[in-house]
């Protein structure tokens, strides 16, 4: 493969050091990255100027490249104007992803959200997969044999989409099922975010005495996975981990894993978990903040895990950018050092907030009372004819999941 990186005003992320990510990506793909090139962003609309074009094909034909990657997402028409004017078969950074997705995927769930969201990227740029079809032609008002074949796909494509979102539909009710018998077991739930291959397997593997599968590859998790860890104050709580984050995500991924990422937004903790060894690690937790807030968890708490640390000294410098957040903890998920004071935060990161919930519960959800009781401090306690009127001082994941359990059994 033959990668180029197109060189944006004001980009985060130098078109040089997003270059490399995407060979990483082809990389994980198995694919052998031939050479690579950056390009400034054209005037007049182009996206590469017509010279550059020809230059690139040139180059990729030299070093035996039967394929271009572009850093970006391509329309079908860009897509088809640069495989003419560069002579090789040309894919975008998006195509990359989903087929990465479609590699890992395991489990039915997964291969259904990687379908999805391949489909709903394809179902916008049929037109481009037969412009020649589409110019034979009949008669003034006829459809030529080529718009034909195009209509008929687009028809088998929507129905194929619509049957995926019904079962993803299923797979998110289920998955309600699922999180509403964790919320009846009262333990606060943890969930590991963060980008693509900063070590979230390996530290859950640690935590939990997981077996998960650990690569040191991009997207090695797509299925998320919940264990049981006691915190040193013998707390109970449940570790998912989940899958990894990438700039510039995909959309339809975001849009097909919706279902799987709706676990970030119940999670009582987030554990963003940082490559600290990278050298754009500021920039990787950025973008694991601005996806946060596209899936509406950007309320969550957070606390920021530094892992890695055995391939590089957490020095001054690391430190310093993390003054304005929250306490961060360094690990080496790896070697096991610092995950005892890192489950020693989480407690007290749980502990941290309390406040003053004032709720009727019902007797026939005495479990409530008692969880109350357990957990917090009870100011006063009414009993009525139907139920009990508490108000307690009580740490906040804890009144959340007994407003939960209100809301949900009829009162």
């Amino acid at each position: 493969m033959f990668l180029v990186g197109i060189e944006k005003a004001g980009s985060a992320w130098p078109a040089a050091d997003s270059l490399e990510e995407l060979a990483e990506l082809c990389r994980t793909l198995g694919a052998e990255v031939a050479g690579s090139a950056v390009a400034r962003r054209a005037a007049a609309g182009q996206m590469v100027g017509e010279g550059k074009l020809r230059e690139f094909g040139q180059e990729a034909g030299e070093l035996g490249a039967p394929i271009i990657v572009f850093d970006t997402e391509l329309t079908g028409s860009q897509q088809r104007k640069l495989e003419a004017a560069t002579g090789r078969q040309v894919l975008d950074r998006t195509q990359v992803i989903l087929d990465i997705f479609a590699h890992r995927a395991r489990t039915r769930e997964g291969k259904l959200q990687v379908e999805l969201a391949r489909l709903s990227y394809l179902l916008p740029r049929l037109a481009g997969r037969w412009p020649e079809l589409s110019r034979l032609g009949g008669g003034i008002g006829t459809r030529g044999p080529g718009e034909a074949k195009l209509e008929v796909e687009r028809r088998r494509l929507r129905r194929r989409l619509g049957e995926l979102r019904r079962e993803i539909d299923q797979v998110r009710r289920h998955r309600e099922l699922l999180r509403a018998g964790r919320r009846a077991v009262p333990f606060p739930l943890l969930v590991l975010i963060g980008y693509t291959n900063a070590g979230k397997s390996t530290l859950f593997n640690g935590l939990t005495a997981a077996a998960v599968a650990v690569e040191d590859r991009l997207f090695a998790t797509l299925d998320p996975t919940t264990r049981a860890v006691v915190l040193p104050n013998r707390q109970r709580v449940l570790l998912t981990d989940t899958v990894g984050f990438i700039q510039r995500l995909p959309t339809q991924l975001v849009a097909a894993f919706r279902a799987t990422l709706e676990e970030v937004r119940e999670g009582d903790l987030l554990l963003h978990v940082i490559d600290a060894s990278h050298p754009r690690w500021l920039e990787q937790a950025a973008t694991v903040k601005e996806i946060l807030a596209e899936l509406g968890a950007a309320d969550r708490p957070v606390l920021r895990v530094l892992n890695k640390t055995d391939r590089v000294p957490l020095d001054e410098h690391h430190l310093a950018a993390l003054e304005t957040d929250r306490q961060a903890v360094a690990v080496s998920a790896l070697t096991g050092r610092g995950l005892d004071r890192l489950l020693e935060q989480v407690a007290v990161e749980l502990a941290a907030t309390r406040c003053r919930l004032a709720v009727s519960i019902p007797y026939h959800q005495g479990d409530l009372l008692t969880l109350v009781h357990d957990k917090g401090q009870v100011l006063r306690e009414d009993y009525g004819e139907e139920s009990v009127a508490v108000e307690v001082e009580i740490e906040s994941v804890w009144a959340e999941r007994v407003k939960r359990r209100l809301r949900e059994v009829p009162g």
